[in-house]
């Protein structure tokens, strides 16, 4: 069975294992979520839970997401999340999931946004090189050759360029969990995940893939 959860990134820190080696974490507030809605291949053509997380005020929720939440007859909230499942009969709309739905060394992928960078060069963007830096070259940063000139007479698509870097949807795949913890409803995963802090991000079980 497939297990997801979401959660909010709240940093990095790092923890001492029992050889005493330093391992590099990331504290993920993991829940409680709500199950908001369950898809069936009956009614909507594949199985599918849908969790909410976070707290959000009743006046900021448009009326059809205040009329979904009313129909699951649970609270409003801020984020909704959908996993696919196969095991869709064992779980009820308002069913509470938290962190301990994972088990420690358990192997996790995660998605989130990363962070953003604004408006980049080439160097930054795509880890071009520049060109020579003596007072006589007058290129040094820009992004090169834009290509052939009247044949075709354009730019061909997917050119490394300048422009937009960052806020990309991106999937970190078999991270470990360290620790559980019950107490604070907190995951720790060994090393980093996209995102800033305070980011939401999607936790779910690794499907190992058949050989």
């Amino acid at each position: 069975m497939s297990k997801g959860l979401i959660g909010k990134k709240v940093g990095m820190t790092q923890i001492f294992d029992e050889k005493g080696m330093i391992i590099p974490v990331t504290v993920i507030e993991a829940g409680p979520c709500v199950v908001a809605q369950v898809k069936t291949v009956e009614t909507d053509g594949y199985n599918a839970i849908q969790l909410g997380f976070g707290e959000v005020k009743s006046h900021k929720v448009n009326k059809p997401q205040a009329g979904h939440f009313a129909k699951a007859n649970v609270e409003a909230k801020k984020h909704l999340r959908e996993f696919r499942t196969d095991d869709v009969q064992t779980v009820k709309v308002g069913d509470e999931v938290k962190a301990d739905t994972f088990e420690q060394g358990e192997k996790v992928d995660i998605q989130g946004i990363s962070k953003g960078k604004g408006f980049q060069g080439v160097i930054k963007r795509h880890g071009q090189h520049r060109g020579p830096m003596g007072h006589g070259s007058m290129y040094h940063r820009r992004p090169g050759s834009m290509g052939s000139t009247s044949t075709p007479g354009r730019v061909f698509k997917g050119k490394k360029l300048p422009g937009h870097m960052g806020v990309q949807k991106i999937t970190i795949q078999n991270l470990e969990i360290i620790k559980v913890d019950m107490d604070k409803n907190v995951l720790l995963v060994k090393g980093s995940v996209p995102g800033p802090k305070g980011a939401i991000l999607k936790i779910k079980s690794s499907v190992k893939m058949s050989k």
